[in-house]
């Protein structure tokens, strides 16, 4: 039977069964360094990128910036306007509550002592994210914001 595959693929060769594997295996599988035709492998010769390409991204980047800072800078001040609002009304209703239990006359001023502590109405005094103070006023006037010319009130 080896003979038989011999025959068949090469007719000038005739040896025993091993040198019919090494003929079919050399036939079959491709040596280092020579490709089969249907196992090409394609490389481009091109590598990296050009200069005007990087540049070309660099530009398109900087564009995206310049959108979007001035956005993020509008949405910043927006978010701090509503925390303080947040915590002016946070105050106010300590205020209202503290003047209510101690039976208060509206105008009595709290104190810091007054409004803030673990057993009090508010655990910690809230802090303006604009930096800027509050002052809690008499019971009934609304808290202000030192920071109120820029939105920053009830």
């Amino acid at each position: 039977m080896a003979h038989a595959l011999l025959k068949a693929h090469d007719r000038s060769v005739e040896g025993n069964l091993w040198t019919t594997i090494v003929l079919l295996l050399n036939r079959l599988l491709p040596r280092p360094g020579r490709r089969c035709n249907n196992m090409k492998i394609n490389y481009s010769r091109k590598a990296g990128f050009t200069l005007v390409e990087i540049m070309i991204v660099v530009a398109i980047i900087a564009l995206l910036a310049a959108i979007a800072i001035p956005n993020f800078v509008k949405a910043r001040a927006s978010s701090q306007i509503s925390a303080c609002v947040a915590n002016l009304k946070q105050l106010e209703g300590a205020k209202a509550t503290w003047a209510m239990e101690m039976k208060k006359a509206n105008s009595d001023t709290p104190s810091d002592s007054d409004l803030f502590g673990s057993t009090l109405y508010i655990r910690e005094k809230p802090q303006c994210p604009a930096n800027g103070t509050y002052d809690l006023t008499q019971v009934d006037a609304k808290p202000t914001c030192t920071m109120s010319t820029e939105g920053h009130t009830l």
